[in-house]
């Protein structure tokens, strides 16, 4: 659980008297941080009650071929690039924007993992 409210700290130093606590609303939660293995989820309440699905692990992904127009499901074999933090690429972690290497070839992930349980991906040309 992480808070994610304002510093009870000014700039200055001095402190903020606050006239509430913390509140629920304010509380966040660690990363998924989607790993390449069997498939593994986690389910989390998320605002208004919805359930919010967390792929942990991941061994399959959708995988489109926009010249074709046909979706099929294929095995990741490796993370190849990650914009987001280079150290992923390292850690096999699957986020949004990462390219992956699959049967058909390299993929770029569409879909974010660690709110949507699944792994949409698109083939690089």
């Amino acid at each position: 659980m992480l808070w994610q409210g304002r510093s009870v700290r000014r700039v200055t130093g001095g402190r903020y008297r606050p006239s509430k606590g913390k509140l629920r609303s304010e509380i966040g939660s660690a990363p998924a941080e989607t790993h390449i293995g069997n498939d593994r989820r986690k389910i989390a309440r998320s605002f208004g009650g919805n359930p919010k699905i967390r792929a942990m692990r991941a061994l399959y992904a959708n995988v489109a071929d926009r010249s074709t127009g046909r979706t099929r499901k294929m095995v990741i074999e490796k993370v190849e690039e990650n914009g987001a933090n280079p150290n992923y690429v390292r850690r096999n972690l699957l986020t949004r924007g990462a390219v992956i290497r699959t049967e058909a070839g390299r993929a770029r992930i569409i879909s974010r993992p660690g709110q949507d349980g699944v792994i949409n991906a698109v083939l690089i040309e």
